[in-house]
């Protein structure tokens, strides 16, 4: 776990990745891009080959986005900003990419294009309440298990009811909901490691590869398949990290 006096984004130019901060968990794929506020607790985890590219911001710009960690819809405009701020040429003292000024104008740029980019619903919150966390953990570690809420209720000793309004007003969805989200991240995970869609519908819960689609394309805005074969855009790496920090 770490923390940063200045908050920042990251993006996945291949691979998968997956920041857990205090709230929650958001997974990142290559259509993404992930905001940590500055002074969050936080960690990143790669799966797959992973090509992670880190942006630092300054308070001026910070102030522009939300002070919660969220994860947006990265446009093709988000991405090439994203790719040259974080490029080779950046660390070249002799020869720049950019001055420091058109450094500055491309951040200004981004934050201006996310702050129009829809937020995308690939934050799984973390539940406070001991029940919650008790089917958390064993979703977690069986997210194929489908159970209803009723029969995991017994389990640890608690009514559907209450079960019920504990997921709406800690986690502000429904427990099919949240199950589904749960699933998907699994997915990503799965499809990173180079699982096929049919072994990945599968493990994950779901009844037959069709619905799978269906769930996964609704939720990440492409087929599983398409989302495997690009991949890897960029040189792949086992995990390759590029950091661009503007004052």
């Amino acid at each position: 776990m770490q923390s940063h006096a200045r908050g920042h984004l990251v993006y996945a130019a291949s691979g998968v990745l997956a920041v857990h901060t205090e709230r929650g968990t958001s997974i990142v794929p290559a259509n993404r891009v992930a905001w940590t506020p500055a002074g969050f607790a936080h960690y990143h985890r790669a799966h797959g080959d992973t090509d992670m590219r880190i942006v630092f911001l300054a308070p001026s710009l910070a102030r522009l986005i939300p002070e919660r960690p969220v994860v947006f819809l990265a446009s093709n405009l988000a991405r090439e900003v994203l790719l040259a701020l974080t490029g080779p040429r950046n660390y070249d003292d002799d020869a720049p990419a950019y001055s420091h000024s058109a450094r500055l104008r491309l951040l200004r740029v981004l934050v201006d294009d996310l702050r129009e980019a829809h937020e995308q619903p690939l934050h799984l919150p973390e539940p406070r309440d001991d029940r919650l966390q008790a089917i958390a953990r064993m979703l977690h570690e069986n997210p194929a298990d489908n159970a209803s809420l009723a029969e995991l209720g017994k389990t640890i000793g608690a009514s559907t009811r209450t079960l019920s309004r504990l997921f709406r007003k800690e986690l502000g969805m429904t427990f099919y909901e949240w199950r589904t989200q749960l699933r998907i991240h699994h997915a990503l995970v799965l499809l990173a490691d180079g699982h096929d869609t049919t072994q990945t519908a599968y493990a994950c819960g779901w009844a037959n590869p069709s619905s799978f689609i269906a769930a996964f394309t609704d939720i990440i805005g492409t087929t599983p398949g398409r989302h495997r074969t690009g991949r890897h855009t960029t040189i792949p790496a086992r995990l390759k990290s590029a950091i661009s920090d503007v004052e």
